[in-house]
């Protein structure tokens, strides 16, 4: 059975509504029933009519949504809310979702602030409702093969790992431009938060490093720059980590690499050998050996560990990307809601999706390193 599904943002003009409706549609387990799509509630109405919803599940407001939801019957009301506002229209709509018995799935970063990060973890550790972040790039399947292969041991003691994330759309100052709404709510402090490039992008490379060698940043040196101006966050850095157990790890973030994309690239090196994954080549894995030649791995093949093949939909060579990675959250979310319903226990591949443990640490990486980069300290603590 589908999980009834409402939206909170994402109306027309807004670029990751419609990523996140195609990612819940992909394996047919949702059904968008609902939604609350612009605090405009003509966009609103105007959002909910062009997906063909029925004019009295569209709503002016969230607060209106959930009250109004809450107050259907239980077969009929919507049961998972996604959340896809800038980030200082995060913790207010997740909460009440998940104090009102809503399951969330949230864009990240997951909040505006690392106090009210704890807040949310504490109302949902009180409520009954499941809590998904959408950390994309741990959805791709040679991802999750990257994680397994450090897990195994295989590549011993790791003792290294490097993560970039090099975009190039705000070389010029876009935020000047009427047309860019991306560009002037991601750049402007009192929608973003403390931290522009560092927040949007540097906490898909954090969280990124931190899931495929599963050691926890315990110290930072940042260096933190804003190259365009007149701008007034950071759109461009670089961190240097010390990880628990004594590995080290570099991470880069910048919007300003003029002609970049998307070019997210992780590299884990081990004492016997090391690991390489860029999202150009979603579907390879390179995997390094001290004393043999490199391995190719790639996705779709019959090698590869259960949760790679769980989160692969198509035979080798056929490639899947980003929204195929963004879907395999949903679908995995899905899953273990169902799972829950029918009175049963998910697979652990079901279970392998971002959840409110993650937002915490990525607000505190947020934080932790727009502090380290004012500080005149060479290393602080990681503090959560």
């Amino acid at each position: 059975m589908k999980l009834r599904l409402g939206m909170i943002g994402g109306g027309q003009g807004a670029f990751i509504g419609a990523v996140h409706r195609h990612a819940a549609a992909l394996d047919g387990l949702y059904e968008l029933v609902a939604g609350a799509f612009s605090s405009n509630p003509e966009t609103s109405k105007a959002s909910g009519q062009l997906l063909g919803l029925a004019a009295d599940r569209v709503y002016g407001s969230y607060e209106e949504l959930i009250a109004r939801e809450k107050a259907l019957p239980e077969t009929e009301r919507v049961q998972v809310l996604s959340i896809v506002t800038p980030n200082h229209l995060h913790f207010a709509p997740a909460k009440l979702a998940l104090e009102n018995g809503f399951h969330v799935i949230l864009d990240k970063p997951m909040t505006f602030s690392l106090a009210e990060a704890k807040e949310l973890q504490a109302v949902a550790a009180a409520s009954n409702g499941h809590f998904c972040l959408t950390h994309t790039y741990t959805g791709y399947p040679m991802v999750k093969e990257a994680r397994q292969l450090v897990a195994s041991g295989e590549l011993g003691t790791i003792r290294k790992a490097y993560v970039e994330y090099p975009q190039g759309w705000l070389s010029n100052f876009e935020e000047g431009s009427s047309d860019n709404k991306q560009a002037a709510w991601r750049t402007d402090p009192a929608r973003s938060g403390v931290a522009g490039a560092m927040g949007d992008i540097g906490t898909h490379a954090f969280n990124l490093l931190e899931y495929v060698t599963g050691l926890s940043v315990t110290q930072l040196c940042a260096d933190i720059n804003t190259v365009v101006p007149g701008r007034k966050l950071d759109d461009d850095g670089a961190v240097l980590l010390r990880l628990a157990g004594g590995a080290s790890g570099v991470l880069v973030a910048t919007q300003v690499a003029a002609g970049e994309e998307n070019n997210v690239r992780l590299r884990v090196y081990g004492d016997k050998g090391g690991l390489e994954w860029q999202q150009v080549d979603a579907n390879t894995l390179q995997v390094k050996w001290l004393d043999r030649p490199t391995e190719i791995r790639r996705a779709g093949t019959g090698y590869v560990s259960s949760y790679a093949r769980h989160n692969t939909r198509t035979p080798a060579g056929h490639p899947e990307g980003y929204l195929e990675a963004f879907a395999n959250l949903y679908r995995n979310f899905a899953l273990s809601l169902q799972a829950e319903l029918g009175g049963k226990s998910a697979s652990a591949e079901a279970l392998d999706y971002p959840s409110i443990e993650e937002g915490v640490r990525g607000m505190a990486f947020i934080e932790n390193v727009i502090a380290s980069g004012r500080s005149d300290q060479k290393w602080t603590e990681f503090t959560v």
